[in-house]
């Protein structure tokens, strides 16, 4: 069996499918629940702008709402089953992919693990997405992650495909060719493989926190003959030379970390760029680009997706953190996703 796009067993290829028709579904229940706004007039500019405010106001409107009832039903449902249930759908096919997963692990990627790191509070334990057990609390928490949840349910939720967003914000870089990239937050490898993709003379180098989503990008990078390195390090203190990197690029991971180590990252990017060197990151859309109504949208799909720290992340204003970090040309482009590409000076 390979390792990228595995045949999942009936049971379990059955029950992702399930996941992935039910959220599509669930978008006819949201628009009742659009109606029932409008009839009840709560608006976008009926609404007040503390968040927390505009949830009192909601929740209260559509008390006897039986579609919001049935939406908040199966957007907790969702939440809660979507990783167990792919973790059982890797379990089934765990041992027809054991020579693969073996093989994977002899190539050209090297993977340096940090015994003692010492991970952040805002990651440390925490269930991202509802993920249970967090992402290490399951061996192979980075296959199921990338093979099973994003490659076969959530690339279906999006517009032509998350893969397809992930090598069009690769390509949104300025330069056509970078001899050193550093991806911020690699997770399971995926944009890591846009930016191979776009950028396939570049050395590449990756940081994550999470072991798991690390071993499933150097078996990926190793299947597939990319020279990748791989480390367990923070992105917000990569312990990297100075001007390491001509392109330091992140791919909408913003949103799972508090402001100031968004902050810190930003500047730990910088100090890591070399002179006239490329900043690429790219996260969830703004909330100063939505009206009041669509940002609560979005912050109440947040709470039920298991994400602690959009709201505080979604609120910032990107480019001007770039610019207080000392990137004074920093501007942003697109809704989502949000695109940050600002040149460190020569």
């Amino acid at each position: 069996m390979k390792l990228q796009e595995p045949q999942l067993r009936q049971r379990g290829r059955a029950s992702i499918d399930f996941l992935a028709l039910l959220a599509g579904a669930s978008g006819a229940v949201r628009a009742k629940v659009d109606e029932e706004l409008e009839e009840r007039q709560v608006t976008a500019s009926s609404l007040p702008e503390d968040m927390d405010a505009r949830y009192d106001i909601v929740n209260a409107a559509l008390s006897d709402s039986r579609a919001f009832a049935t939406l908040n039903l199966v957007g907790d449902w969702h939440g809660r089953s979507h990783s167990p249930i792919a973790v059982q759908a890797f379990e089934e096919i765990a041992d027809e992919l054991k020579p693969a997963m073996a093989a994977a692990e002899t190539g050209p990627a090297r993977l340096t693990l940090d015994p003692d790191l010492v991970a952040p509070d805002y990651w440390d334990g925490v269930e991202f997405h509802r993920t249970a057990l967090a992402w290490d609390g399951y061996d192979n928490m980075g296959f199921v992650h990338g093979e099973i949840i994003h490659r076969k349910m959530v690339d279906r939720l999006y517009p032509g495909g998350i893969f397809k967003q992930r090598r069009a914000v690769a390509g949104m870089a300025p330069l056509d060719h970078y001899d050193n990239i550093l991806e911020m937050g690699c997770s399971s490898g995926h944009f890591t493989a846009a930016l191979e993709d776009a950028y396939p003379d570049a050395k590449i180098t990756g940081v994550d926190l999470s072991r798991r989503m690390l071993e499933h990008a150097w078996r990926t990078a190793n299947a597939n003959g990319w020279s990748w390195d791989l480390y367990q390090r923070p992105m917000e203190a990569t312990g990297f030379a100075d001007a390491s990197f001509d392109l330091v690029a992140s791919y909408i991971i913003l949103h799972e970390m508090p402001a100031q180590a968004i902050r810190e990252s930003f500047a730990e990017a910088l100090r890591l760029l070399k002179p006239g060197g490329d900043m690429l990151m790219s996260d969830v859309t703004r909330y100063a680009d939505l009206d009041r109504l669509a940002a609560w949208k979005a912050d109440r799909s947040a709470k039920y997706g298991g994400e602690p720290f959009w709201r505080e992340s979604a609120s910032l204003d990107l480019a001007e953190v770039a610019r207080e970090v000392g990137l004074p040309e920093a501007r942003t482009e697109g809704i989502y996703p949000h695109v940050l590409n600002p040149r460190k000076a020569p």
